[in-house]
């Protein structure tokens, strides 16, 4: 599928399935069998059914004997069931590999975003990729329902269908492979036509997605300032265009539906004058002509079926483009032995480094295009470093690269082992400027990642915090709603103590922990960050305030120029 051309799935890898789908959704491939099995036997039943009707139909006009035609009708019957049960069959198979495949895909997603890191999730809309992970994802059941069903079918059925009317009745054979190629050939001249219909809707959508994400996050701001009419002004404005899109898809649909309907229905109103003619002048059978007639429609049916359920499944398809990029991006990129930790270990790897020494030499972090200048430290176990500098020359950058979602050039070790190469979750407890809080209670925030929580660590944690008056079990909404600015700044830096506490992370590291804290909750809470250094644990505090310096072992400054120690 190329991006260039969304109506045709497989145009990247040259035939109509994304080879992709094989290989990032196992399910795919026993689907395709399945379906397979199937659709030799759904074809065996047409041929059957085509050929027992006309039986029926021959021997009432030539008085066949009322035994023989009860067992034609009581075959012709049974015909009949077992083509609904396979064509239930086909639905159930296609239901549960659609299940299978989307949920295969999602957690491929997920371990593709863990793979490829913080750092390039802060370059993507979140609002986008949760858009494919959700409704787009759950488009493939249109893909895996009908559209590829239908594509294994005219892939087993038509040639066999022709093959049997060629055995019967060779001039309506020919009749056929003359004009089953129309068919096609006017699917991809629609194709051409309206080529980017179908990525427009799916890119407008996106963007209707993310900005109504903006919009929502934003709305106190838009409200002081009194834009948020104009933003509501602006999603309806992409609503209209999204709407615009959808109609579009919908005429693309019809005038194809129409195109190869009557493409179809003039075939099939060829062969059968060209029966009819032959019945009159005695050159064919009426059994051998009227079980020809019957399998025409059948002969056209599948392949003009695929453009049909293509245009129902062409979200799907957008979705799963969009998948297969974020997983190919993942496997191009060199996975770190940190992306593939077991964080099951990561108590016993804690343990094992608490008295370990952080040496960072010549470090430069990378922001986009721009190289911050390099920096050196080495923090050991008992002491708070303190990093300080003016907006915007990398102290949160520095940060960002111990906890891998920045790239950095130079050296950066925690007891001798590349940081690079060693999860995060093995050492390092960090709180940011976002407090990063999930919908929950106050104590699923703290202990976020621990299986076995401490419900007495929790409150220490909260205590250490300067966070003691709030409830554990308070429930919070998206993004921690519920909370003051400080408070949740506080449940972040609770959190990253609480880790320590557990004994999972020799390292602390704060950005900004006191930036929303009044001056003598700010005193109090450098006093907790002193006595957990004073414990043994290594400390790295961001701070602009002058009165983190009180409590700092060393201090690093950062300049845009340079570094200062």
């Amino acid at each position: 599928m190329s991006d260039d051309d969304p109506t045709e799935p497989g145009r990247r890898s040259g035939g109509p399935v994304d080879p992709r789908l094989l290989r990032y959704a196992s399910a795919s491939r026993g689907f395709f069998v399945a379906i397979g099995a199937v659709a030799v036997a759904q074809t065996a039943v047409i041929v059957a059914f085509a050929w027992l009707l006309a039986r029926a139909i021959t021997g009432a006009i030539d008085g066949m004997p009322p035994p023989d035609l009860a067992v034609t009708l009581i075959a012709l019957a049974v015909v009949v069931a077992l083509r609904a049960v396979l064509l239930w069959a086909r639905e159930a198979t296609a239901a549960r590999a659609a299940a299978r495949v989307q949920s295969q895909l999602r957690s491929a997603l997920v371990d593709a975003v863990v793979t490829l890191g913080p750092g390039w999730l802060d370059g993507r809309n979140s609002a986008q990729l949760a858009v494919t992970a959700g409704r787009g994802l759950d488009a493939l059941e249109a893909y895996f329902g009908r559209y590829l069903p239908q594509l294994v079918q005219t892939v087993v059925a038509t040639p066999i269908i022709i093959a049997v009317m060629w055995w019967q009745d060779w001039i309506s054979g020919l009749t056929v492979v003359l004009t089953l190629p129309l068919i096609p050939i006017f699917m991809v001249l629609i194709g051409l036509a309206t080529r980017s219909v179908q990525q427009r809707q799916w890119n407008t959508l996106h963007r209707l997605a993310a900005r109504f994400a903006d919009t929502v996050q934003g709305l106190s701001t838009l409200k002081v300032f009194g834009r948020q009419h104009r933003a509501a002004a602006s999603i309806e404005r992409v609503t209209g265009e999204y709407r615009r899109e959808t109609m579009r898809v919908l005429r693309v649909s019809f005038l194809s539906g129409f195109a190869l309907e009557f493409l179809a229905s003039i075939s099939v109103a060829i062969i059968a004058v060209s029966i009819g003619f032959r019945l009159i002048d005695g050159a064919l059978v009426l059994g051998v002509g009227l079980f020809v007639l019957l399998l025409a429609p059948e002969a056209y049916l599948p392949l003009r079926q695929v453009g049909v359920q293509f245009h129902a499944a062409s979200e799907g398809v957008a979705a799963a483009r969009d998948v297969f990029e974020v997983l190919d991006a993942a496997a191009s990129a060199l996975p770190s032995p940190a992306a593939f930790a077991d964080p099951d270990s990561a108590k016993q790897a804690a343990d094992v480094r608490a008295g370990a020494e952080l040496r960072l030499h010549d470090v430069r972090v990378r922001r986009g295009e721009r190289m911050l200048p390099p920096m050196s430290l080495v923090a050991t176990p008992g002491t708070v470093t303190l990093i300080e500098g003016p907006s915007g020359a990398g102290k949160s950058s520095v940060l960002a690269a111990l906890r891998g979602a920045a790239a950095f050039e130079g050296v950066a070790t925690y007891d001798g082992a590349d940081v690079r190469a060693v999860a995060p979750s093995t050492w390092l407890a960090w709180a940011g400027q976002q407090p990063g809080l999930i919908a929950g209670s106050i104590a699923a925030n703290i202990t976020l990642g621990d299986s076995e929580p401490d419900a007495a660590l929790v409150r220490r944690a909260l205590t250490l915090a300067c966070a003691e008056e709030l409830a554990p079990d308070r429930a919070l909404g998206v993004q921690g709603a519920g909370l003051s600015g400080g408070q949740a700044q506080r449940v972040a830096v609770a959190r990253a103590f609480y880790r320590r506490l557990r004994g999972r992370a020799g390292v602390i590291a704060l950005d900004e922990p006191s930036a929303a804290l009044d001056p003598d909750t700010e005193a109090q809470l450098w006093r907790s960050v002193r006595r957990l250094a004073d414990a043994g644990a290594t400390v790295l505090l961001v701070s602009h305030r002058t009165s983190a310096r009180a409590i700092a072992d060393a201090v690093v400054r950062l300049e845009p120029a340079g570094v200062v120690v």
